[in-house]
């Protein structure tokens, strides 16, 4: 006689649902599955707009009616949960600090930290719910002696593990992703919410900084911090133009940049450095932007940390390739040096790595060792 397979033990599960398909296939899913699912959206502005700009910004008082009318047709409780004072402080004045430093800063990567899998998770643990779902595309593997690693999603052409690199074991341990393991592209998602009745399959996804709707990070960063006009120079000092704010740029930034003066051999010049210390903004040629190595701080590791100096791959950007590393843990600094030169590396940034589809943890990059000086960026 052969025993039944158990299936596994219904979850009470907390599904953050931002009025977007994802989410909202994602709780339909969980509770599709047998779990007792309780969806809440997350009010993140203290003066939400009423409707959104095209495809731009997220947390509307439209998406928390979206959001409703989704857990209505799934047959879920559903809530909203004020965030918007956690939110401020530790995504968008977060935000506007590094820019200000010189620094630039991935949002969505401090909000998954911060918000969806700390204050979010925290308040859920304390209610008794048992896990926290979201429309991430990515997935958590359970190991035969329960440990839990996070992985990319099985479609990667969707894959947002890069974003959810800060995760460390606890989180992972309350987190579900039922996108994640499923090759399906955006169009059969969306096919799937119209079946299931959802009114949001043929809504568009969001994109950019949800915080800033319009798509404007520059006049965002300048109502913040105002104006400060400073100088344009070259690498070799030379003044070819002026700004109005040095946080206005980003390491790599070719378009913009307003300089009078053309570069002598007339090809476009990039944003090299950043200087809020005397305002200034150096640019220079494209090579000049080549990356060997680099330093990374306050690392976050999905599971144990890795030991002693390994080879691994490494993603620098949300939608950016993998590239290939060595990398090792020193003295708390992640130190990493880069089979091949990259280009365009920022300070500030997250720099995740992988173990074939493992996500191994994150890192912030704190300075830059460049092919052409042989100097570090800070």
């Amino acid at each position: 006689m052969t025993d039944t397979p158990q299936r596994p033990r219904p979850l009470r599960v907390l599904a953050a649902m931002s009025g977007g398909v994802d989410s909202a296939v994602a709780a339909a899913r969980a509770a599709e599955a047998g779990h007792d699912v309780t969806g809440v959206h997350l009010a993140l502005s203290a003066n939400p707009q009423s409707f959104r700009t095209g495809a731009r910004g997220c947390c509307t008082i439209e998406d928390s009616r979206d959001a409703r009318r989704a857990a209505d047709v799934i047959g879920i409780p559903f809530y909203v949960w004020d965030l918007a004072d956690r939110f401020k402080e530790d995504v968008v004045e977060d935000f506007v600090a590094e820019y200000e430093a010189g620094r630039t800063p991935n949002p969505c990567l401090r909000c998954n930290e911060k918000i969806k899998f700390a204050a979010l998770l925290d308040k859920a643990l304390a209610l008794g719910f048992d896990a926290v779902c979201t429309g991430h595309y990515a997935q958590v593997i359970v190991n035969e002696d329960g440990t839990r690693e996070l992985h990319r999603a099985s479609d990667m052409a969707k894959d947002q593990s890069y974003v959810l690199g800060v995760l460390d074991e606890r989180q992972l341990a309350h987190a579900l992703f039922p996108l994640g393991d499923t090759v399906t592209t955006k169009d059969e998602i969306r096919a799937e919410a119209e079946r299931r009745g959802l009114a949001v399959a043929k809504k568009p996804d969001s994109h950019d900084i949800c915080f800033i709707a319009d798509g404007d990070t520059q006049g965002f960063l300048a109502s913040r911090l105002g104006k400060a006009e400073g100088d344009i120079v070259d690498e070799s000092g030379t003044k070819v133009g002026t700004h109005e704010g040095a946080y206005g740029f980003t390491i790599g930034q070719r378009k913009g940049l307003r300089i009078g003066t053309p570069a002598p051999d007339g090809k476009p010049r990039y944003v090299l450095d950043i200087s809020p210390v005397d305002n200034t903004v150096t640019v220079g040629p494209a090579a000049a932007l080549d990356v060997t190595a680099l330093t990374a701080i306050k690392p976050r590791w999905c599971g144990t940390p890795p030991s002693g100096p390994g080879t691994y791959t490494a993603q620098l950007r949300a939608h950016g390739g993998e590239t290939e590393v060595t990398a090792e843990l020193i003295d708390g600094r992640l130190e990493v040096a880069f089979t091949e030169p990259v280009r365009g590396v920022a300070p500030g940034q997250a720099i995740v790595l992988y173990d074939g589809t493992r996500v191994l943890g994150s890192a912030t990059i704190a300075t830059t060792t460049r092919a052409r000086t042989t100097t570090s960026v800070a």
